[in-house]
């Protein structure tokens, strides 16, 4: 009787937990159908469906797409080649290419030149209109340097990084991969850029040379070059992985000394007509006001 008892209660208990668990996941497959019924998916009619685009591209990207044509128009081929050279030597800021810096130079001297006119004659507007015109080109210099900047800095401890991942037993390609996980910054994504391009067969001599022509940058020129030799002469990578890093490590100190010693010709100008003077005021500025009050 326990038995059938226990077996009888078993049974009620299995029956009402099934009961409930129905119920619950019953209503839960009624809510979420009527759920899908209400959210299905409206087609919307092509300008309410463009109205909902964000107003960027909307307005501004087909703009900035037409201004872009105009800039083919107004740009000769060589003028192309040219730009978008210093454009890659620059890292290719904000995604520019040639035909959006000619609009930038183009728009950059009508809006300074409307503004000369506005709030004063033909000559500031002119003159302003110039300034604008070459503004893309100082902007595009000043990343230029930034960018050999950085490259300069992180070189060494690249070479140091290549170098040790060499003589550990990593091939050159896998050194590469190393230095490209452990170290970030322009020289870095050149690394990442060269790497992809083997991948996809292009041979690694004609990756490096085209990872030099596309810094522009001395030292990075020279490694270049170095590897390329040691490639074709059948010498020790890492050899000249590490004569390359003490080379560069040493232009790096003959650069900061020579910076150093440009310093005092340089701060020359602002001493002579910006602190000297000030000092001049403070100091014989009372004796001058007694003198006048004196002889006056």
């Amino acid at each position: 009787m326990e038995m059938l008892l226990a077996g009888l209660v078993f049974a009620a208990s299995f029956t009402v937990g099934i009961a409930v668990l129905g119920q619950a996941f019953g209503e839960r497959a009624v809510v979420m159908a009527r759920l899908e019924e209400y959210t299905e998916e409206v087609s919307l009619d092509p300008v309410t469906e463009h109205l909902n685009q964000p107003f960027s591209q909307r307005v501004l990207r087909p703009m900035w797409e037409k201004l872009q044509h105009l800039g083919k128009r107004l740009s000769s081929p060589e003028r192309k080649l040219s730009y978008q050279k210093k454009l890659i030597a620059a890292g290719e800021p904000y995604g520019l290419d040639a035909e959006g810096l000619v609009v930038l130079k183009y728009g950059f001297m009508s809006g300074l030149a409307l503004t000369g006119i506005f709030i004063a004659n033909v000559t500031t507007a002119i003159i302003l209109g110039i300034v604008g015109y070459l503004l893309p080109d100082l902007l595009l210099k000043a990343w230029k340097n930034e960018r050999r900047d950085k490259i300069l800095k992180s070189l060494p401890d690249v070479l140091d990084m290549l170098s040790v991942s060499v003589e550990a037993g990593l091939g050159f390609d896998a050194a590469l991969q190393k230095v490209v996980e452990k170290i970030e910054g322009p020289l870095s994504s050149e690394f990442q850029r060269t790497l992809n391009e083997i991948k996809l067969g292009k041979p690694r001599r004609e990756s490096l040379k085209d990872l030099a022509a596309r810094v522009e940058v001395d030292d990075v020129s020279t490694f270049i070059s170095s590897l390329v030799q040691a490639d074709q002469l059948g010498v020790s990578i890492a050899n000249v992985l590490r004569v390359q890093a003490d080379q560069v490590r040493e232009k790096r100190s003959q650069r900061a000394e020579e910076k150093a010693q440009k310093a005092p010709v340089k701060i020359l100008i602002p001493l002579v007509f910006f602190i000297f003077p000030a000092i001049f005021i403070i100091l014989l500025g009372p004796a001058v006001i007694q003198m006048i009050k004196t002889f006056g």
